[in-house]
């Protein structure tokens, strides 16, 4: 079993956000099976994929950035999962916009979500990052998070969330290489 997790926050007025990226793309991972719907679990929307071989689920904590850890915890442990299990998407401020990284393990360099799932679970999961740029300044990156793609970004960020999703096959076979 594999969980993917998608970081953002709930709520419509975040759907956009740059914060929420990590979400969105399990957004259209999951309009692979169209017709399923996301339930409620854990504090969490869950979506199982029932076309891909293995038991693979959606994770999107409904607990706000900062207390993502609760949602993952409780999964983790109710699934009774290994961290090598579970892979994070979430947003980057240090990569340029469109650029996408994986990270094993290491520190959380300042994103709070990904702090609240090291607090509950430690720091030995994959993470998928995703470059959203910095505003560059230090004082306008709450902001800058909390703040809606613009028309001209959605020329990139359409694309790569395609592209992502494209080649989620191979983050299910742990083939890191191909998926990059």
């Amino acid at each position: 079993m594999k969980i993917f997790v998608g970081l953002g926050n709930p709520g419509q007025k975040y759907t956009n956000n740059r914060h929420n990226i990590g979400s969105r793309v399990l957004d259209e991972i999951s309009a692979i099976e169209s017709g399923k719907k996301w339930y409620e679990k854990f504090q969490s929307e869950i979506f199982e994929l029932k076309k891909i071989p293995g038991k693979i689920l959606l994770i999107k904590p409904q607990t706000y950035m900062n207390n993502s850890g609760y949602a993952v915890n409780a999964i983790k442990h109710f699934y009774k999962l290994n961290n090598s299990e579970i892979t994070v998407f979430h947003d980057d401020l240090d990569l340029a916009p469109g650029k996408v990284k994986i990270k094993y393990d290491g520190g959380h360099g300042g994103h709070n979500g990904l702090r609240s799932i090291h607090q509950f679970i430690g720091n030995d999961f994959a993470r998928i990052r995703i470059g959203i740029g910095h505003p560059g300044n230090k004082e306008k990156v709450a902001n800058y998070v909390l703040s809606d793609f613009s028309i001209t970004d959605k020329l990139w960020t359409e694309p790569l969330v395609k592209n992502i999703t494209s080649g989620i096959s191979y983050l299910i076979d742990d083939d890191y290489n191909k998926f990059l």
